[in-house]
């Protein structure tokens, strides 16, 4: 096994099932056709020539087996059920300990291996590491595993500017370090401004 994990949580890229919020201010055939792309060309980048292994983890669970939707040859895992603070404390804790592990969502264009790379070298001293998003949540979080971690993500209001202090405040005495901030795509405001850059 690599020495890291990198986990891309994924929705199986379905038309009218994926970015519905954004589909609402864009259209749903423009929408899926931005999920789709960004999911395949995120996984390519992120998985080529890297240290740790990348790790799809999917929903819903029964799409797993379809591999021909999925971008390239990444192992793909069941996100489970729970809201999503339980899937991804599941992806998160579901490896060996010792074993660091960072998960990023599937709608942020701009990500590249630096930015990965940046918060596996984080966790050689921090417990956790946050990728903040420009909206007050946060793109990547990443655990380096040494200790459990027991309900991070507990009563944390997610899709608000509120996610990361309330995912913060559930760490306690965690060492948290903080790596570059990036902008996931949700509705049509962020979708413009990344076709921009």
């Amino acid at each position: 096994m690599k020495r890291g994990i990198l986990i891309v949580m994924a929705r199986a890229p379905r038309f009218g099932a994926v970015k519905t919020r954004l589909a609402r201010d864009i259209g749903r055939l423009n929408a899926w056709r931005f999920y789709r792309t960004t999911l395949f060309e995120t996984v390519r980048r992120l998985a080529r020539n890297t240290p740790w292994q990348t790790v799809l983890q999917v929903t819903p669970d029964r799409e797993r087996s379809r591999r021909r939707q999925w971008p390239g040859r990444a192992q793909t895992l069941p996100q489970g059920r729970g809201d999503l603070g339980a899937r991804m404390e599941r992806g998160l804790t579901g490896f060996p300990r010792g074993i660091p592990v960072v998960l990023i969502g599937s709608d942020i264009p701009d990500v590249t291996d630096v930015h990965i790379r940046k918060a596996f070298n984080a966790l050689g001293q921090a417990d956790v590491v946050f990728g903040q998003a420009s909206d007050g949540g946060y793109w990547l979080v990443g655990f380096a595993n040494r200790r459990p971690m027991r309900r991070p993500f507990k009563t944390v209001r997610w899709s608000g500017p509120q996610a990361l202090h309330d995912t913060c405040a559930n760490l306690g005495h965690r060492r948290i370090a903080f790596v570059d901030e990036l902008s996931d795509v949700d509705d049509g405001e962020s979708y413009r401004l990344a076709r921009k850059l």
